[in-house]
C-alpha cells in the first residue's frame, strides 16, 4: 500500500463528502486506502457516509469525541500505507496534489513530513502553509504581532523548501518516521498536535518540507471559533506545547511567554464577549448574502438557479466585480485543479462548488440545497 489517507470528521458530512471525492480523483492511479474517523457526530454523518461511499472507505465510528489527535491515531494504527496523509474534512485537493507530494517524498528519503500550498476559501494563499518553530523568541514576537519569522516569509511559494512546522490540515508523513518518533500526542485535544509532531520529526533527524501542490482549506468548519471552548482549547494547546518542549528553561524566559499566552487568551475572550453583547443589542451589522456567479455547464447553471431562486438568493451568470461575490464552480465539468486555479485568479471572491452528485452548493460558511 502506497498511501493511507486519514480524515477525522465531526459534524461536516457534506464537506467531507467533497473531500473524499477529491481524494478519489487524485488517487485513481495510486494504491491508496481512505480512513474516516467519525468523532461522534450529531448530524447524521455516519449513515450519510455509509450510503454515499460504502466499502470505498474504512469508516471508524467513535462513541464519544476524544479529540483530533486520538481519532487520527485510531486510523493510523489500522492503516498500511508507506505514507500516511492526515487531511482535514473541510478541504479538497487538486488532482495532481497527492502524486506530486508522494513523488517528492520518494525522491527525498530524509523527508519525514510534507505540507502543501493551502488556499483560503477566497482563493488567497494561507500563510500557515509554512511555519517556523514557536521558540520562546519567535512565540513572543508572534504574540506581539510580528509574524514574519513564524510564517517563514523569506521562502518562495513556487518552489519546494524546508520548513519547521507542517499544518495538520494536510500533513503527509513517512510511515518509518512516524513509527520512530511516535504518533500524535493525545494530550492535545485539538490544535498544537501538528506543531508537536513536526518538532519531534526534526528532533528525530528528519526534514520537514513545503511542496507547492494545491489544496483548498475552508478552515474551521468543524469547530466553532466564536465559542469560549475554542479559546480555551486553542490557548491550552499553546501552553501544553510550551511546557512539554521549553518547560526546562529558566523562569526569566518562561514567565514572559506564559504571561503573553494568558494575555492573548484574555483579549480573545474579551473581544468575543464584546461581539456577543453587540449582537444581543442589535449593534452588529446584518450579514448581507453575496451575489452568486455561476461558472460551469448549462445543466449546472440551471440546477443552481433553481436552488438559489428557491432560497431567495441573488445570482448572475456573468462576473461583474469582486464586491460581495461568491463564484460557484461546476465540479462535474471542471477539475479540482482548475477550480483552485480559477479561485486564485479571482482571489478575493468567495469560493463555491456545485456537484450533481448531491445537488448542493458548498461554500465556506454554508451548504445551500
Amino acid at each position: 500500500m502506497k498511501l493511507s489517507v486519514v480524515i477525522v470528521n465531526y459534524n461536516v458530512c457534506h464537506y467531507i463528502e467533497q473531500c473524499i471525492y477529491s481524494v478519489q480523483k487524485a488517487t485513481c492511479d495510486m494504491d491508496c486506502e481512505i480512513f474516516v474517523v467519525d468523532n461522534h457526530s450529531a448530524d447524521g454523518s455516519v449513515d450519510y457516509l455509509k450510503q454515499r461511499f460504502g466499502s470505498q472507505i474504512n469508516l471508524i465510528e467513535c462513541n464519544h469525541n476524544g479529540g483530533f489527535a486520538k481519532a487520527n491515531n485510531l486510523a493510523i494504527r489500522q492503516s498500511k500505507g508507506e505514507y500516511v496523509l492526515l487531511l482535514n474534512p473541510d478541504t479538497f485537493v487538486g488532482e495532481d496534489c497527492l502524486k506530486m507530494v508522494v513523488d517528492f517524498m520518494d525522491e527525498h528519503p530524509k523527508a519525514g513530513g510534507s505540507g502543501v500550498m493551502m488556499h483560503n476559501a477566497d482563493g488567497t494563499v494561507a500563510r500557515e502553509s509554512r511555519r517556523g518553530l514557536p521558540t520562546p523568541f519567535v512565540s513572543l514576537l508572534k504574540m506581539l504581532g510580528f509574524t514574519q519569522h513564524y510564517y517563514m516569509s523569506h521562502l518562495s511559494w513556487n518552489e519546494p523548501g524546508r520548513i519547521d512546522v507542517i499544518s495538520g490540515a494536510f500533513f503527509m508523513l513517512r510511515r518509518e518516521a512516524l513509527n520512530n518518533v511516535g504518533f500524535l500526542d493525545e494530550d492535545f485535544f485539538m490544535y498544537g498536535e501538528d506543531i508537536d509532531l513536526s518538532y519531534r520529526l526534526l528532533k528525530g533527524g528528519y526534514e520537514n518540507w513545503y511542496v507547492p501542490a494545491n489544496v483548498v482549506h475552508y478552515k474551521g468548519e468543524s469547530t466553532q471559533k466564536t465559542s469560549y471552548r475554542y479559546v480555551h482549547v486553542f490557548y491550552q494547546a499553546m501552553l501544553i506545547f510550551f511546557r512539554k518542549h521549553y518547560g526546562h528553561l529558566t523562569f526569566l524566559v518562561t514567565l514572559p511567554i506564559k504571561l503573553a499566552i494568558y494575555f492573548r487568551a484574555m483579549m480573545a475572550l474579551a473581544m468575543m464577549a464584546n461581539w456577543r453583547l453587540r449582537k444581543y443589542m442589535g449593534l452588529v451589522n446584518r450579514v448581507v448574502s453575496p451575489i452568486y456567479v455561476l461558472k460551469g455547464g448549462s445543466a449546472m447553471k440551471k440546477s443552481c438557479e433553481e436552488i438559489l431562486t428557491r432560497k431567495g438568493l441573488s445570482y448572475k451568470k456573468d462576473f461583474v466585480d469582486k464586491n460581495n461575490v461568491c463564484i460557484v464552480y461546476d465540479a462535474d465539468t471542471l477539475s479540482y485543479e482548475d477550480i483552485i486555479r480559477l479561485a486564485k485568479e479571482n482571489a478575493g471572491c468567495i469560493l463555491g462548488t456545485y456537484s450533481s452528485k448531491n445537488h448542493m452548493i458548498i461554500t465556506p460558511k454554508e451548504i445551500i440545497k
